[in-house]
């Protein structure tokens, strides 16, 4: 496992945060003992638009009283959580860091334009396969 997401309940009358559990596709961890009794606990379903889902380092945005569990994702899991909890001009430009991966021309460019979109360089390396020092080079 490669990341960490929180599984949690949205209050009632509470802006969405997150990602509806159901939005980002199946979790190998949404099939565990431990999630299936949380919904049971809370009397939700795992389809329910109130269980959201957030990154790990997004954790200042659970609403303070929200119940939560941390979770653990895989790599590809946790890519599709930070993509669907992304503002969609995000989300686009990370799309076309990952289709990066297919292809070497003109890598400068494209990290210039996804700095630019406000990804920070760490997340384009991730997404880009690149190497960190290089991506480091083009944001002095």
């Amino acid at each position: 496992m490669a990341d960490d997401a929180y599984l949690f309940l949205l209050p009632d009358r509470h802006p969405r945060l997150g990602a509806a559990l159901a939005a980002v596709g199946v979790l190998d961890c949404a099939q565990t003992p431990a999630v299936h009794g949380w919904l049971q606990a809370h009397s939700v379903s795992a389809s329910s638009e109130q269980v959201r889902i957030l990154p790990a380092e997004a954790e200042a945005f659970v609403p303070e009283r929200a119940e939560r569990l941390l979770i653990p994702l895989s790599e590809e899991e946790a890519l599709r959580v930070q993509q669907e909890c992304a503002p969609q001009s995000v989300t686009d430009m990370e799309s076309e860091l990952v289709e990066f991966r297919e292809t070497t021309q003109d890598w400068e460019a494209l990290v210039h334009r996804a700095l630019t979109a406000g990804i920070p360089a760490p997340r384009i390396a991730q997404l880009t396969g690149l190497d960190p020092k290089d991506i480091g080079r083009l944001t002095v």
